[in-house]
């Protein structure tokens, strides 16, 4: 709403304006219906239709545009007409004083504010009073005969002033709380999408860190490992480029997986029974380690596993044993895959140096084992002491397969 305009379409719609309109045309022709039925002479009845009709154009070309673009100048401009033209007709036939009902409305709807309504109000009142004061002869029966309409009038128009200045303050207040609910919608849909590309990220985070980077790691470590052997004489380096070539492939098969889907491509293919075993078998070739996988359910269950518990029990373990790779110079490593009270869960046990829990972590890995089974309802428990060895425990509530 610019400050120089008006308010009328803040008050009342295309159709109500619309009746406005008509009621104003079928006023002003009554009007000018009623001069013609008035004993006047020629030149009093030209005068009181040349108002009529002034007045009709005026409202035509001006007043109704004034509506509709809310520009200042022309609804003060109308209203200034409005006033004169019905001065002339109340003054020279009274009965046409009932335009007053149409004009004291448009004073409203064309104005700025309560001052200039009012103003506008007394204006037409006392221009009407007065011109039927002059029609009537100017005395005092006339006079006291004319107030109390007159103070009526007033009163009236400013208690229509008043209710629209209400409505318009009831309809600012409503355009501004649904302004603010739309930018509260629109900063609600920005941090929803924020917070899903923050998700995405750590999801990706995570998915690149249990497959490709531990791959990667294996690959360094079994690199290093041959390099040994070639230079004590080259005993096993042909077993360790296998593993290596192994594990290059399984992570180039975990990146396309990644691009096409975010379920792991061992699972795609075995169960995860079946997963964990060969990734068992393949962490005590390259390690040398005793790692063993026991199931305290049956193979059944296990296939039951909706596919995205079986993804988050994969990744722990991968998780985990990479940990035990990195950290722990363990002899040994048992996984338990379990069922009881509710629960599915997986235990990774080592024998290795161990560490102190209550010690803050600066790695990755477990954090995003945290983040993984936290998103699926579940928890992540650690035990460890300083070489005691370290027990991993992921429990996730069951669900039904979709």
């Amino acid at each position: 709403m610019e400050a120089t305009g008006t308010r009328a379409d803040r008050v009342i719609g295309d159709g109500t304006l619309l009746g406005w309109n008509i009621v104003f045309w079928v006023i002003l022709a009554m009007s000018l219906l009623v001069s013609f039925t008035t004993p006047l002479t020629i030149p009093q009845r030209g005068l009181a239709t040349g108002a009529a009709l002034l007045l009709g154009a005026t409202y035509l070309f001006v007043g109704m545009p004034a509506i509709q673009s809310r520009r200042w100048i022309p609804s003060v401009v109308f209203r200034v007409v409005l006033v004169l033209c019905l001065m002339v007709l109340v003054g020279l036939s009274p009965a046409s004083v009932f335009l007053m009902f149409i004009a004291s409305a448009q004073v409203w709807l064309l104005a700025r504010d309560l001052r200039d309504g009012i103003g506008f109000s007394l204006a037409l009142v006392i221009g009407c009073g007065t011109a039927q004061l002059w029609g009537a002869g100017w005395g005092w029966e006339a006079f006291w005969s004319i107030l109390p309409w007159m103070v009526v009038s007033l009163v009236v128009s400013l208690l229509f002033g008043i209710w629209i200045e209400k409505v318009i303050a009831q309809s600012q207040q409503r355009a501004h709380l649904i302004e603010e609910l739309h930018a509260a919608r629109d900063e609600l849909a920005d941090a929803h999408h924020s917070a899903g590309v923050m998700a995405e990220r750590e999801r990706m985070a995570r998915e690149i860190h249990d497959t490709l980077a531990q791959g990667m790691t294996s690959i360094v470590m079994l690199s290093q490992t041959g390099a040994a052997e070639l230079a004590r004489g080259g005993d096993g380096v042909a077993a360790r480029f296998a593993q290596i070539e192994a594990t290059a492939r399984e992570n180039l098969a975990e990146a396309r997986a990644l691009v096409a889907a975010f379920t792991p491509v061992a699972l795609s293919e075995a169960t995860l029974t079946e997963v964990l075993r060969r990734q068992g078998e393949r962490f005590a070739a390259e390690t040398g380690l005793d790692v063993r996988v026991l199931l305290d359910l049956d193979e059944s269950e296990v296939v039951a596993l909706p596919q995205s518990q079986q993804v988050v029990l994969l990744r722990a373990a991968q998780e985990a044993l990479a940990n035990v790779r990195k950290h722990a110079r363990a002899k040994s490593v048992l996984i338990t895959l379990g069922l009881s009270a509710g629960r599915v869960s997986i235990e990774i046990r080592d024998d290795g140096s161990g560490f102190s829990v209550t010690e803050p972590s600066t790695g990755f890995g477990l954090a995003a084992m945290r983040g993984r089974v936290e998103e699926s309802g579940g928890s992540v428990q650690v035990e460890s002491t300083p070489g005691g060895g370290t027990v991993v425990q992921v429990l996730i509530p069951t669900q039904e397969t979709p």
